[in-house]
């Protein structure tokens, strides 16, 4: 495993003082560094409407509508579990995502691997930024054979009490002090969740929504730019790409 850093260890070194910093550049992973369409979604889904009907005892339609009331009020279905049903989010974390036949339904991606790579390190860091937990994140980096790609991660524990996440700006300050890096004008960002986005670019960041073709597109964006494939990057930001 690449991964230097992550949240619970040492921050990344800082950079001795007169010496310019480079920018990170932050993914998030799922429905980020792989299709949407790839199934994963429909099977976290039915795993998470099959969790909630067992522990709650509200039935699937009412579990549905949870799903998307949490989602859109906290940014984060979990937050919502916790708070009002007293869930166990270590023990609903561990279910659904050990759940995910992620070999299965994922292949590696030539092209994504290419794009990374053609980045140049010596320009702009990259880091991985996940509301999963880091055994999941690992998981699937690896599965799509770019672990190698990343200096690290910040990812979502679980077992902390209250639940820390995106798009809470405490979270964005803590992937910032665990990439080391302390300018909030130094930090990029790529995800495909609306308030992801948003709670960036209010947080300072400079924010890429990534909308993959056949998803709809909001009547107004997330957040300073908007994007169909992680290869607009090349266009976006030609700075951090080798010649």
């Amino acid at each position: 495993m690449a991964f230097s850093k992550e949240p619970g260890q040492s921050p990344a070194t800082l950079p001795e003082k007169g010496i310019p910093t480079k920018p990170v550049l932050f993914f998030d992973v799922d429905n980020c560094l792989y299709p949407q369409d790839s199934g994963v979604q429909e099977e976290a889904a039915e795993g998470i409407y099959n969790y909630i009907t067992s522990h709650t005892g509200l039935n699937r339609e009412q579990a549905a509508e949870l799903c998307v009331e949490y989602s859109k009020t906290y940014g984060f279905l979990p937050e919502g579990l916790v708070r009002h049903h007293s869930i166990d989010a270590k023990h609903y974390n561990s279910t659904i995502d050990e759940g995910l036949p992620i070999e299965t339904l994922l292949k590696p991606d030539p092209k994504l691997r290419q794009l990374l790579q053609d980045i140049d390190r010596s320009k702009v860091r990259l880091w991985l930024f996940s509301n999963a937990d880091d055994v999941y994140v690992k998981r699937v980096v690896r599965h799509l054979e770019i672990d190698d790609c990343f200096e690290g991660l910040s990812y979502c524990d679980y077992a902390r009490v209250p639940l820390l996440h995106k798009p809470k700006r405490e979270k964005f300050q803590e992937a910032m002090k665990d990439a080391g890096i302390e300018s909030i004008a130094d930090c990029y960002f790529v995800d495909d969740s609306y308030l992801n986005c948003r709670g960036a670019q209010d947080f300072g960041w400079t924010a890429m929504h990534l909308i993959q073709d056949g998803l709809p597109t909001p009547p107004s964006q997330a957040s300073q730019h908007q994007i169909k494939s992680l290869e607009e990057l090349r266009v976006l930001f030609p700075q951090w790409f080798k010649n």
